[in-house]
């Protein structure tokens, strides 16, 4: 073994005796394949940073050649000139190599050889070519255990809570005056909407387990329990989200919400303006307000923020997007309680209505109502958000530049966006002057789903494939069949009685700050009544109705479970009946304001990242008092006025 002046190593073996001591030099099976192939001159190189070539010719016997081979499957081969480097291997170590087949052949040789420049004498000999095929075995792959598939099926624990809630219910005797039947549909309605607020399965799938519940025990009759699915009410939901796709597909909804910004988004505050009124122009249209904000506002108001350099994690949150989306966000549920057809659920607080106190909410009487307070809302709260909760970026010159360009880009309005625009007048049209014409809200829907289908604005396919308005429908119907037969069955009546008995009994006891004379006043002016007893009691309970909703991740489940009971014991307190049902139902939707989880909106702006969770939550409670206060004051002043009380 020699070291020559540029690194390289260079053994020269000429005797056969001397062929095991190259074994070492020899790195891995392939290069012993390689060299037991070549033809008595053989070379190897291996790489260790430096090249390494190691040049010998002797004569191999057989045996030799199947002691080397071994030798170099099984040596681990390190020159120890520096430490080994950590190289991949190219055949997976979980594999091992074996010889399946060795053949010899022999051909003549010449009787002198070169090497390394001396001439070598030798005798007529063979040469011998080892022919080797390495694989590997069959058991050698290693075995990759496949992962399993996520679980599909209900989540256990919320699953368990529920059951566990109706059979506990279940077998409490019930209190006199209840009914058997009563009591145990009391135990799955109250299971259901455990399940709706815990989610073990998609509302639709727990709803319908409720009716099944229903059926199985005796409780009700299959027909009784699947008997709201021909109500109305969920039909007309069921097509408005038809409506709303076919809205999103043509771009009607981008190119009215542009519109505004490029007319009214020159600052930030303008800007902020522009999309809330947008948004309320398209509440009528558009039932779902997580369609709203998920599908057309949500984009624009990122877009808009990317523009004006607020971005998310970056720090540059508070230039305009926290304001915005926070913005966006408290006056889309300000939007949701204007009108019966802009939240999933209105319909759900009308129909209550009907069957609790014998009166119907139509569209216009929602609107009317609603118009007043829900338009001195969209003005105060954009405007004390951007008092404490300020943006950086007080002006947004390129907001209508993006708004005018993005314009541009549409193009002018497509066929199907004019035949859009053309039903929902229609359809709105029908809506507000249905009275008079003799046509209801969900005739109204079919006509202009109609057109839609026959024009291809919307396909029956896109229909289908709507599975948000098939899981309304469902889980809608199947709560207002419960609620229907809770009433039937005597139990609400029941529980307005004890909460009337408990109230009076509490009076004004409880509350001995308010008796001040100047305190009384203020109530009185606030509530728009001249009596103090009713408007204290109902005070009370929109107190605990509004603010429950902390416990609620859906508008609909805190609907259907405390919606009839909380106005039949305002209307037995002596609240006027479809007043108490009007500020419930405007409620409903304002509560969702207070967290990040209370409405479909919600979860569409904060999961955005703009706003940490603790300021959400604070600003959340702060807008909630201040739309109290405006729609109980400016609205108990505007419903006196339009005679409702």
């Amino acid at each position: 073994m020699q070291r020559s002046r540029d690194g390289v190593h260079y053994a020269t073996q000429q005797t056969r005796s001397s062929w095991p001591s190259l074994l070492p030099y020899i790195p891995n099976p392939i290069v012993a394949v390689q060299f037991l192939n070549q033809r008595l001159r053989f070379t190897t190189q291996i790489y260790f940073n430096s090249p390494i070539s190691v040049r010998f010719a002797p004569f191999v016997c057989v045996s030799q050649i199947k002691k080397m081979a071994s030798l170099a499957l099984t040596s681990a081969v390190n020159l120890r000139l520096r430490p080994t480097p950590s190289q991949k291997p190219r055949i997976s170590i979980t594999q091992s190599l074996h010889f399946t087949q060795t053949s010899l052949k022999t051909t003549n040789l010449g009787k002198s050889l070169n090497l390394g420049g001396k001439r070598l004498n030798l005798e007529k000999s063979r040469r011998v070519i080892v022919k080797t095929s390495a694989s590997a075995s069959a058991s050698s792959p290693a075995i990759v255990p496949q992962q399993q598939p996520p679980w599909q099926g209900a989540a256990m624990k919320p699953l368990i809570a529920s059951i566990a809630t109706g059979v506990i219910l279940w077998f409490i005797p019930a209190p006199a005056g209840v009914t058997k039947n009563a009591w145990q549909l009391l135990a799955i309605f109250l299971a259901t909407i455990v399940g709706i607020i815990t989610q073990p399965l998609p509302l639709g799938a727990v709803a319908l387990m409720g009716l099944g519940a229903c059926v199985l025990t005796k409780t009700l009759t299959f027909a009784a329990a699947f008997s709201a699915f021909g109500d109305p009410i969920p039909w007309l939901i069921a097509l408005a989200f038809f409506f709303a796709r076919g809205f999103i597909k043509t771009g009607l909804g981008n190119r009215i919400a542009y519109q505004f910004v490029k007319l009214f988004g020159s600052s930030s505050l303008g800007l902020g303006y522009s999309l809330v009124f947008s948004e309320a122009l398209l509440a009528p249209a558009i039932p779902s307000v997580s369609a709203r904000a998920g599908g057309i506002f949500l984009p624009l108001v990122k877009s808009l923020c990317v523009a004006c350099g607020s971005n998310a994690g970056d720090g540059t949150e508070h230039k305009l997007g926290s304001w915005l989306m926070l913005t966006c966000f408290q006056t889309s549920v300000i939007s949701s309680s204007m009108f019966l057809t802009a939240m999933a659920a209105n319909p759900l607080s009308a129909n209550l209505t009907l069957s609790t106190i014998n009166q119907t909410i139509g569209w216009m009487d929602w609107a009317k109502a609603a118009i007043v307070p829900g338009l001195v809302s969209l003005i105060v709260v954009p405007l004390l958000l951007y008092i404490i909760y300020p943006p950086t970026v007080k002006s947004s010159p390129d907001a209508p530049r993006l708004a005018k360009e993005r314009l541009e880009k549409m193009g002018p309005m497509s066929k199907n966006e004019i035949i859009m625009a053309g039903t929902l007048l229609l359809t709105v049209g029908l809506w507000v002057f249905g009275g008079a014409l003799k046509v209801d809200a969900v005739t109204a829907a079919i006509l202009g789903l109609s057109v839609l289908l026959v024009t291809g604005v919307v396909t029956w396919k896109e229909c289908l494939g709507e599975a948000v308005a098939w899981d309304t429908l469902t889980w809608f119907a199947a709560l207002i069949a419960m609620a229907g037969y809770l009433n039937k069955y005597g139990l609400i009546s029941w529980f307005s009685e004890t909460v009337v008995k408990k109230l009076n009994l509490m009076d004004i006891k409880l509350l001995p700050a308010l008796a001040d004379p100047k305190c009384l006043q203020v109530i009185t002016w606030v509530v728009g009544g001249l009596g103090l007893s009713w408007q204290l009691s109902f005070g009370i309970l929109v107190l605990l109705y509004f603010y429950s909703h902390y416990f609620f991740a859906s508008g609909a489940a805190h609907i259907g479970a405390m919606f009839t009971a909380f106005l039949s014991v305002a209307s037995a307190l002596g609240t006027p009946p479809y007043l108490g049902a009007l500020v419930l139902s405007f409620l409903s939707n304002l509560m969702g304001g207070i967290t990040h989880y209370g409405i479909g909106s919600a979860p569409v702006f904060y999961g955005a990242n703009y706003v940490p969770l603790a300021k959400w939550w604070g600003y959340g409670f702060v807008c909630s008092v201040v739309n109290l206060i405006i729609w109980l004051g400016v609205g108990g002043i505007w419903w006196k006025a339009i005679g409702l009380w």
